[in-house]
């Protein structure tokens, strides 16, 4: 089977908004650099670098090829066949691309948004096209006008995209089990689509920080979320990934269900499978310094995957994550048999990969 890495990203570039419609063209990002001498301000090297949409800054990092292992060439799709040989060398058959920059909030402005999404879905899509079928990507959606998302969800399954990003709480607040979200749910189980929860801020932010709670918890709200109002039985062939958010927080989630369950039947009715990820079709990202075979006891080996946050240089970066992983079965650290499904058969089965 196929070794796919979940949870890889590319770097928004110049190029990808050129495919911005002409009556958009004065939407364009723009890149602001700050001074040379402003890092004697104190300032990282890392946040000299902005993107200008609409009148508001957001940070497009400079990247440290030693840091992440990769090459701006690589990162930014620039020479497609230079990471199809990088991922020859991790053992790596498939890659499924999430964005950067686009993971969180982009516009307050739905014209602005969907036209931002729009550029990017075709620019990805114009790149993975030239990989042979290894680099998959998963679409960026304009939540604030949900018809035009629904559009949008269509086109990218026409041209190769295995899912689409949601952020855990956004448009205006909204938690994922919103109605309001329901005709993407419905048009991702129409098209065989994983509706991907990847960590990210629902709202527009400058990026100079990411707390927890606005960018990295959202995903465990929408798991609750979605649990909360059946969204799984409504949409019975809906499948969801939680990405980059890693997997100790199941155990928390699944015990704040059961304590709603026993202590709150009063107000709401819960049904909580025995096997709750594999009845509700949840998938996990997890990363390979965590108690895998605890974690695994709670969420069934079936329902975890992993990536290498390819291209970043975070707490969820590790470019090595699959092979790591998949020494720690060849020692017994983990049993072999989940090493294997989490590498290969559960992936696949999230984003509907032959």
């Amino acid at each position: 089977m196929k070794v796919i890495d979940a949870d890889a990203h590319v770097d928004e570039t110049d190029a990808t908004w050129d495919f911005l419609e002409p009556e958009h063209a004065k939407l364009r990002p723009i890149t602001a650099v700050a001074v040379e001498d402003a890092a004697t301000a104190g300032i990282a090297k890392n946040f000299l670098r902005y993107w200008n949409i609409d009148g508001r800054m957001r940070l497009r990092r400079m990247r440290d090829d030693v840091r992440t292992g990769t090459t701006e060439a690589t990162r930014e799709l620039k020479d497609v066949s230079a990471r199809l040989r990088q991922m020859d060398e991790l053992g790596v058959d498939v890659q499924v691309l999430y964005p950067t920059m686009m993971l969180s909030a982009i516009s307050e402005k739905p014209e602005v948004e969907a036209a931002l999404c729009r550029s990017y879905n075709r620019w990805i899509a114009s790149r993975c096209a030239e990989s042979g079928g290894r680099l998959r990507w998963v679409a960026s959606l304009p939540v604030l006008s949900i018809d035009v998302a629904v559009e949008e969800m269509a086109w990218a399954k026409e041209n190769g995209a295995a899912g689409a990003i949601k952020r855990g709480v956004e448009a205006g607040q909204r938690s994922a089990g919103d109605p309001y979200f329901y005709p993407l749910y419905r048009q991702a189980e129409e098209l065989d689509m994983a509706m991907c929860i990847h960590i990210g801020a629902g709202e527009v932010t400058e990026g100079m920080t990411n707390p927890i709670w606005q960018h990295r918890l959202p995903p465990i709200d929408a798991f609750v979320s979605l649990v909360l109002e059946r969204v799984p039985e409504k949409f019975p062939r809906l499948r969801v990934g939680f990405v980059e958010a890693m997997s100790s927080w199941v155990p928390f989630a699944l015990a704040e269900l059961e304590a709603r369950k026993e202590r709150m039947a009063w107000l709401m009715d819960i049904d909580l499978q025995e096997d709750l990820l594999r009845e509700c079709r949840f998938y996990v990202a997890c990363q390979t310094h965590e108690d895998l075979n605890y974690i695994a006891s709670r969420t069934g080996s079936d329902n975890l995957v992993i990536g290498t946050d390819y291209g970043h240089a975070d707490q969820s970066a590790e470019i090595n994550a699959l092979s790591i992983l998949r020494e720690k079965g060849e020692r017994e650290e983990i049993p072999a048999s989940l090493a294997e499904k989490v590498l290969t058969a559960n992936p696949a089965a999230l984003y509907g990969i032959d």
